[in-house]
C-alpha cells in the first residue's frame, strides 16, 4: 500500500496528475476540493458552512477540512493506497495528518506563479457531466460546450481572478512552510510542472522510483 500527498499551487495540475497516477497504479484519488464542491452542488449541510469561504477565495477553516479528510479516509476503500490532493494547506493541517496517518511521499509540482494563475483562470467544468477542461491544454471542439454531453462549460466558483490571486498568496505564505517540514523527513519529490502533462507524469514516476517507496505489485516501471 502506498499513501501519497500531491502538492502545488492552484493551477499546477495536481488533479490531473493525481488522476493519472491513480488510474495507472490502482490508487484512490482523494480530492478535498472535489468533495467540497460536491457538497455545494448537492446542497448538503456541510455546504452552508463552506460556501461563504470559497466564494470569496478564502481557504476553508481547518476544523471543516479535518472533518472532511477524516471522514473520507475512514471509508477505507483505498486497498492499494491513495493520492491526497488539496490537503494539507498549512502547518496545523499537516500536524493533524501526521499525528493520525503516515505518508510515503509528498509529490510537489512546481510552476511559476504567473503560469499557475493563467492555468487556473483557464479551467472549465461541464455543468452536466462535470468533465474538466482547460482552455490551454484541453479545449472543447465547440467553444463553451462539452465534447461528451454538449453541456455548457462554466468556470469553477473559486476560479475568479481575485479568488485565484488570494489562493496563491495563501499558498506562498502558508503552504510552502509545510513543504519544508516534509523535506526535513526526506519525503518530498519535486517535478517541473511547466511541461506537457505526459512528461510531468513520467517525471513523477521516475522520482518516486528514486525514492524507493513503491511497495505494491501494481506499480509498473
Amino acid at each position: 500500500m502506498n499513501k501519497f500527498i500531491i502538492m502545488g499551487p492552484n493551477g499546477a495540475g495536481k488533479g490531473t496528475q493525481a488522476s493519472l497516477l491513480c488510474k495507472h497504479y490502482d490508487l484512490v484519488h482523494i480530492s478535498v476540493g472535489n468533495i467540497l464542491r460536491w457538497n455545494i452542488q448537492t446542497h448538503t449541510k456541510l455546504a452552508a458552512r463552506v460556501i461563504r469561504h470559497i466564494m470569496k477565495g478564502y481557504l476553508v477553516p481547518d476544523e471543516i477540512v479535518f472533518e472532511v479528510v477524516k471522514k473520507r479516509l475512514d471509508e477505507h476503500d483505498w486497498n492499494y493506497g491513495f493520492v491526497l490532493d488539496g490537503f494539507p494547506r498549512n502547518i496545523s493541517q499537516a500536524e493533524f495528518f501526521m499525528e493520525s496517518y503516515d505518508v510515503d511521499a509528498v509529490i510537489l509540482i512546481e510552476v511559476p506563479d504567473e503560469v499557475a494563475v493563467q492555468r487556473a483562470l483557464s479551467r472549465r467544468v461541464c455543468e452536466q457531466c462535470k468533465l474538466d477542461y482547460n482552455l490551454i491544454h484541453h479545449r472543447p471542439k465547440i467553444p463553451d460546450l462539452c465534447d461528451v454531453c454538449g453541456g455548457k462549460l462554466l468556470s469553477r466558483p473559486d476560479d475568479k481572478p481575485d479568488a485565484v490571486k488570494e489562493q496563491l498568496l495563501e499558498y506562498n505564505s502558508k503552504t510552502i512552510p509545510i513543504i519544508d517540514l516534509f523535506r526535513q523527513k526526506d519525503l518530498v519529490v519535486s517535478v517541473n510542472g511547466n511541461k506537457q502533462i505526459e512528461q510531468v507524469h513520467s517525471d513523477i514516476k521516475r522520482e518516486l522510483m528514486k525514492l524507493d517507496v513503491l511497495r505494491i505489485t501494481g506499480w509498473k516501471r
